[in-house]
């Protein structure tokens, strides 16, 4: 099958590499992928393939039946880019200002239609179904585009038994990366409003300064991981936004800040919202302050099924070799919301290398100048075409 899978691949990935140069030049942000929505169901409807659009907003949806009827896989893509100006010299770069496929969404989009050419041309071979799933939004923490989609019905009728995920990871080209386990952090959003009293500056035993509570909250926040947290347990705590202030000669009544934490572990992810509630609010009183806390649960664990995972590692062993599948000793600290899949069917969730002597200057995600070697769709198509077919057969 490897022969033929991979002749499969490339009669088709000219094509495929020309639906994502065109993604690429014309990104879209989460929930206004119109035109990347409408390539990807003409696309779908030209294989023959059933296609439901506007699913949890602009979200597609492909479903290929086999010959027999059998168990039902879901592959998914997002379909989104980030609100960046480009800076690359690209042919194919973003022609929209503010706008980038800075995150490979791009290539995911691409690389699932190409399974999507090469699983119908064999399914007259398929036993069960395979649902094409792509996704609105997918960068925007905390809702996202899976649950919408969930909501709309995308895991039933037919009732979707497994999962597949991959994303563009910053190893070597022809390398995939997967573990039996958590993948991706939990990604959680703070919102923290310090109040206080306004005075002069030379007078400020008569107000209440916000920002000297505010940079003392900032620093103790920090002893919620050091000492609530198990020292074998890791979770991370940024405050990566403060606005406040009016004047510079004026104590200032409000300051507010954004942050973000990532969480690793279930029970981690239990104890810490109350804790940064408790600090928060203890230090600002003690500062003459009060403190409003919002804490918003984010992209939950992207966690992978082990037996569906260990499956895939000895596949993935077998198609690329035992050298060309790492296995990671940690998850990333970046949040995913395939975890909305992952949570409720056995999912695999893995990443694919996109690095190469073409980009290894320009290789970082969510940077206006990342270059990703096209050469990884390739193995992306064939990873997942091959998981696929070895849990349908």
């Amino acid at each position: 099958m490897n022969t033929n899978l991979d002749k499969l691949i490339n009669d088709n990935l000219e094509d495929v590499i020309s639906i994502r140069r065109e993604i690429h030049m014309n990104p879209e942000l989460g929930m206004e992928e119109f035109k990347t929505a409408k390539l990807v169901a003409d696309e779908l409807r030209s294989l023959g393939i059933e296609v439901t659009e506007n699913v949890g907003n602009t979200g597609v949806v492909g479903l290929l039946r086999g010959i027999e009827e059998g168990k039902t896989i879901l592959l998914r893509a997002d379909m989104d880019a980030l609100p960046m100006d480009e800076e690359t010299d690209l042919e194919f770069k973003s022609k929209v200002p503010g706008k980038m496929h800075a995150c490979g969404h791009d290539v995911h989009t691409a690389t699932l239609l190409g399974v999507a050419k090469v699983l119908s041309s064999i399914k007259d071979s398929l036993k069960g179904n395979v649902k094409f799933m792509f996704q609105p939004a997918e960068e925007s923490n905390p809702t996202g585009g899976a649950r919408y989609m969930i909501e709309d019905g995308i895991l039933e009728n037919p009732k979707v038994d497994r999962a597949l995920g991959l994303h563009v990871w910053n190893l070597p080209v022809g390398v995939v990366a997967l573990r039996d386990s958590t993948m991706m952090a939990q990604s959680d959003r703070l919102f923290i409003t310090i109040k206080g009293k306004s005075a002069h500056a030379s007078q400020p035993q008569s107000g209440a300064d916000a920002i000297v509570a505010a940079a003392q909250v900032i620093t103790g926040l920090q002893s919620v991981i050091s000492r609530n947290v198990d020292p074998l347990d890791s979770a991370v705590i940024t405050i990566g936004k403060i606005n406040g202030g009016s004047r510079y000669n004026v104590i200032s009544d409000k300051v507010v800040l954004e942050g973000t934490v990532r969480i690793f572990d279930n029970k981690v992810a239990e104890v810490l919202p109350s804790k940064i509630e408790n600090v928060a609010k203890g230090i600002a009183l003690a500062m003459g302050c009060e403190a409003e806390v919002e804490y918003i649960k984010g992209y939950s664990l992207t966690v992978n099924d082990k037996e569906f995972a260990n499956e895939t590692i000895r596949l993935f062993k077998d198609l690329l070799g035992e050298e060309n599948v790492v296995v990671p000793d940690k998850p990333a600290t970046g949040g995913e919301d395939f975890s909305e899949i992952s949570k409720r069917v056995p999912s695999v969730y893995y990443w694919v290398g996109m690095i190469s002597e073409k980009n290894k200057n320009n290789n970082t995600l969510h940077n206006p100048t990342v270059v990703i070697d096209e050469d990884c769709i390739f193995y992306g198509i064939k990873t997942m075409c091959a998981a696929t077919l070895d849990y349908l057969k």
